[in-house]
């Protein structure tokens, strides 16, 4: 293995990834992401992770869900390339396939890619945090494509995600919390009763992170869940979070319906 690479555990071991050492570098997002993913007992659905980087979300779903097909979309040749070694190396190869691309081919790209559009049951995105021309970069060049975006790319992230989910399916974005509104606002033209569950870091304390989840074809209402909380005691992970993070456990957004 280089030693440019580490080799990481996700899901309590059952699942091993390469990413790079000093570039991006995928952590509790990605799973809780993952986590969102919901399929009806014996069914077989498809999943999109939409700048999948070296695959950590789709391929939790894989592992969480074995009869999930996944399809990780990253533009990024060194992160795709890692992905497909993660594909691999973790035996998901008959579930999980790998392209490299971006949000904006057009339909013949996309199709020459095998990827056609409404046509997928769920679609994740973890899309970079912060704002190009605000902060200090990442001295890194994939750490810093990973971590920043102009102004008016989320929106375009929320298009190339409605474009690609079929009617009734679910598209799902993670965010730090400050950009919620900026999530609503692109999601909603697109997507109908949408749910906000907001990530707190230990109870009493201010979100850190947004899960915006929202139906394609449904004119339902906005619903604010009850917030996930992280940390317990001595900083370990809640029972709840837990069960997620390490068990491989559901994140259901929608358990009451």
């Amino acid at each position: 293995m280089s030693s440019d690479v580490t080799d990481d555990a996700f899901l309590g071991g059952a699942l091993r990834l390469l990413q790079p050492r000093s570039g991006y570098r995928a952590g509790v997002d990605a799973v809780l992401l993952a986590a969102t993913v919901r399929m009806a007992p014996g069914r077989q659905e498809t999943v999109l992770d939409v700048g999948a980087g070296v695959g950590t979300a789709g391929l939790s779903v894989a592992r969480r869900l074995p009869e999930a097909e996944v399809v990780l979309i990253e533009r990024e040749p060194e992160l795709a390339a890692l992905a497909h070694q993660n594909v691999l190396r973790n035996s998901l190869e008959e579930d999980v396939r790998v392209v490299e691309g971006d949000l904006g081919l057009g339909e013949a790209a996309l199709s020459a890619l095998g990827l056609m559009p409404d046509s997928f049951d769920h679609v994740l995105a973890n899309p970079p945090f912060h704002s190009t021309g605000r902060g200090t970069p990442a001295p890194h060049p994939l750490k810093s494509a990973a971590h920043a975006m102009a102004e008016d790319d989320l929106d375009a992230w929320a298009r190339f995600m409605a474009r690609m989910t079929a009617a009734h399916g679910t598209a799902t974005m993670i965010h730090k919390a400050e950009a919620v509104g900026r999530v609503l606002a692109a999601f909603a033209p697109r997507f109908g009763d949408i749910r906000v569950l907001p990530i707190l870091p230990r109870r009493g304390e201010a979100a850190i992170r947004v899960l915006v989840q929202g139906i394609k074809g449904s004119r339902a209402p906005l619903e604010l869940l009850d917030g996930l909380v992280l940390h317990g005691e001595s900083n370990r992970f809640t029972p709840e979070a837990e069960a997620i993070l390490r068990g491989g456990a559901a994140l259901d957004l929608r358990a009451g319906d």
